[in-house]
């Protein structure tokens, strides 16, 4: 028997589609690594282009990276990609999950320099960006990858694993041999808004003695209490203190969001991370992509969709945003 026509414009309703930004919207801020000031502008892609990378200082035009997980080069500090040719783009995770997190499918990003700027070392800088460019739905439904088999990866002491559920959900554990940090552990489920609620605020952080070799290799020179949680034996440097008591564990759930959206589109599953960092989570994206039994595409549902730029934040950022 057919459908009728009720059912019809049901079914209509809750296919969700795909997001891109309704403006171009523009930011300076500071490169982590090299010190130097770095422009940053948004612009809306095609309905189906995904998110990429361009670097306007290259000469030719350009050069463009698509922010997909085989294209990224370095995990040691950060996560970088790269083109064919190796020009590359580093410090993505934060922006990315500032993506991941407000719905964004489809964005080119524009950027004068090696590096995404640091801005206060959380995503919510982005977060406000992409608020005030605003978004519109395309006519394309929004395609998830799912989780069909368990899958983990070990290196050293990080951990991963995707396993199969109904939503995309987040487990985070740390455990540092500090005072300040020590063990935190964090469950979220990424629906209704949660990660500009829960995760956005979240800084990277670092400790001093880190930050102080750090520099003596020529690195983080742009790194500061502006942009970083620094801890110092039993304390934090900065003097606002902490946004979250557990700060710590969501900035690394904050990173692992970042870091799956390079699946290219919303990992439907959940994500166990146990002190997992940037090298851990693309191997876990490498494993899973190499087993093509373990994930399958599939469409959005309406109950699978993430609100996020609706849920908002609790205050505006300090953000220079160019006209």
């Amino acid at each position: 028997m057919g459908s009728t026509k009720r059912d019809d414009a049901a079914e209509t309703r809750s296919v969700v589609r795909q997001r891109t930004l309704k403006s171009s919207i523009s930011c300076t801020g500071i490169a982590l690594h090299s010190g130097e000031d770095v422009s940053l502008t948004l612009h809306p892609a095609d309905a189906d282009a995904g998110i990429s990378f361009v670097r306007t200082d290259i000469s030719g035009g350009g050069a463009r990276v698509p922010a997909l997980w085989d294209r990224v080069v370095d995990t040691r500090l950060c996560t970088t990609i790269a083109d064919e040719d190796g020009v590359s783009v580093g410090t993505i995770e934060h922006l990315m999950a500032a993506l991941a997190g407000c719905g964004i499918d489809n964005a080119e990003i524009e950027v004068n320099g090696p590096e995404v700027p640091i801005m206060d070392g959380s995503s919510e800088p982005f977060v406000f960006l992409i608020e005030c460019a605003g978004v519109v739905e395309q006519s394309a439904p929004r395609r998830v990858i799912r989780v069909r088999k368990p899958m983990d990866v070990k290196i050293g002491e990080g951990f991963a694993a995707l396993v199969p559920a109904e939503y995309q959900t987040l487990d985070c554990e740390i455990d540092f041999d500090s005072q300040v940090v020590a063990s935190q552990s964090l469950s979220l489920g990424l629906v209704n808004g949660s990660f500009c609620k829960e995760l956005a605020r979240a800084r990277t952080f670092g400790f001093l003695h880190e930050v102080e070799q750090l520099r003596a290799a020529g690195l983080a020179k742009g790194g500061s209490l502006d942009n970083a949680i620094v801890v110092s034996g039993d304390g934090v440097l900065n003097e606002e203190g902490l946004r979250f008591d557990d700060e710590f564990v969501r900035h690394k759930m904050l990173d692992a969001i970042g870091d799956l959206y390079l699946a290219g589109n919303p990992i439907i599953g959940r994500f166990s991370g146990l002190r997992s960092g940037h090298a851990v989570n693309n191997a876990l994206l490498r494993a899973l992509f190499a087993d093509a039994d373990a994930w399958e595409y599939d469409v959005m549902r309406a109950d699978e969709a993430d609100t996020a730029v609706d849920g908002g934040l609790v205050a505006e950022p300090a953000v220079r945003v160019v006209a």
